[in-house]
């Protein structure tokens, strides 16, 4: 059996926010802090480092994954999808986050990133969710600020303009 060294480093490939990117990572770097400290994709956020509040969830390989308890290795080859990328562009915010900002449904932001990133999933499978729906998909992120109403608007809003636009393109 092979034992690498611990100051081993490895080379991670993956494609982040539909781009390819590559960049070394030691045996056991989290793939939140790789985001951040060596792709410079910050809107990725560490709360808790235990899974619990959410703040770090991103999307791979069509999975919501909170990115603190997810190696960096263990993407190598995956499609990762950030907050950066819910923008279809740098200077135009998505549907989902101009709800939010609409709605107020922000004010430290510090777990904007994993809450939209959550909405912005289940959006895409559910286009027509209800009040009860959201609220559960909510219970697995930590919110200290808002009190949770305005980001459940945001994310109604969301889905009505969604599919309000779906069924005018189909007409």
């Amino acid at each position: 059996m092979t034992r690498l060294k611990a100051d081993s480093r490895h080379l991670v490939r993956f494609k982040l926010n539909g781009k390819p990117v590559e960049a070394e990572a030691e045996p056991r770097m989290l793939l939140s802090d790789f985001l951040r400290h060596q792709l410079g994709a910050t809107g990725t956020h560490v709360g808790c480092e235990h899974g619990v509040c959410g703040a770090c969830t991103v999307v791979v390989d069509g999975m919501l994954t909170r990115s603190c308890l997810t190696l960096a290795a263990q993407v190598d080859g995956c499609d990762v999808k950030t907050v950066e990328g819910l923008a279809p562009s740098a200077d135009r915010l998505g549907a989902l986050q101009r709800a939010f900002r609409r709605n107020h449904a922000l004010q430290c932001g510090f777990c904007t990133a994993g809450i939209l990133m959550s909405l912005d999933h289940y959006l895409s499978r559910n286009p027509a969710p209800t009040e009860e729906e959201i609220r559960d998909l909510l219970s697995g992120h930590l919110c200290r600020c808002t009190g949770y109403t305005p980001i459940i608007r945001a994310a109604l809003e969301a889905a009505l303009s969604a599919t309000a636009t779906e069924e005018s393109s189909d007409a």
